[in-house]
């Protein structure tokens, strides 16, 4: 097979699998966090959990990027420095300022490890080799209009995970109904930040690899906002009734 036939087959491949991940995640939440349970092998650290996942995001397509042909145009470094913006924030800052809670299954991480090498090599081989974006393409209708979608996404992402962890004083592991800002009108921000952003991303590299990152975000974290809704509502007798889960006044 050919790169680019290899390359197409790998992003058709996170396309398809972002059904069976809503599927399954609609049915049975991932075993993390509040929904924590056994059979998934033993706990790590949530730190170093999170690090280990989301890394890959950061390193493996830094590498994959160098080796690109097209590594030090001017659009493709843009488009880098956008898609580390994010990664290093995910993998390196934000797990630094959580609190030390329940261990994420070495199960739950290693899933999230092949999925972030698959997917970072498919988008960082088409931003730096496959792509081939002229300088041009940072005055591009369509990049401008993503790349202020993802900016808008990421502040509302960080935003969320901000007021989250301040719900909770030192040695306090009890949950609390998040209130102001976005919460207001929905349960979780911090999702539909990241969902926006990688829609951003979608628009801004106008890649079939984009598309297939925000398809799988979005398999992934609706059900899981559905889910931490629900159990909201079921645990706390004055959770707002006109808060939604994830879209305002709709979902």
């Amino acid at each position: 097979m050919d790169p680019g036939g290899l390359h197409r087959a790998l992003v058709w491949l996170e396309l398809a699998l972002a059904a069976p991940v809503f599927l399954g995640l609609t049915y049975v939440s991932a075993p993390y966090g509040r929904y924590a349970r056994t059979g998934w092998g033993p706990p790590l650290r949530a730190r170093l959990a999170w690090m280990l996942m989301e890394s890959p995001g950061s390193l493996f397509f830094a590498a994959v990027y160098a080796a690109g042909a097209n590594r030090a145009q001017a659009a493709p470094l843009v488009l880098l420095a956008l898609w580390q913006i994010h990664f290093v924030h995910r993998s390196f800052l934000y797990p630094l300022r959580m609190r030390e809670g329940r261990g994420v299954p070495a199960g739950v991480v290693l899933l999230g490890v092949v999925f972030h090498v698959l997917n970072a090599f498919v988008n960082a081989r088409w931003v730096s080799e496959l792509g081939a974006y002229p300088a041009s393409w940072l005055a591009d209708p369509r990049f401008l209009a993503g790349a202020a979608v993802f900016a808008a996404g990421l502040a509302l992402n960080v935003w969320s995970d901000r007021r989250l962890r301040r719900l909770r004083g030192p040695g306090d592991s009890a949950y609390r109904v998040p209130r102001g800002g976005a919460f207001e009108w929905v349960s979780c921000p911090n999702y539909l930040g990241e969902i926006v952003e990688w829609t951003g991303w979608a628009v801004a590299t106008w890649s079939l690899a984009g598309l297939a990152f925000a398809a799988f975000t979005a398999a992934n974290l609706v059900p899981r906002a559905l889910s931490h809704h629900e159990w909201y509502r079921e645990r706390f007798a004055d959770y707002p009734p006109e808060r939604r889960a994830l879209i305002p006044f709709l979902l």
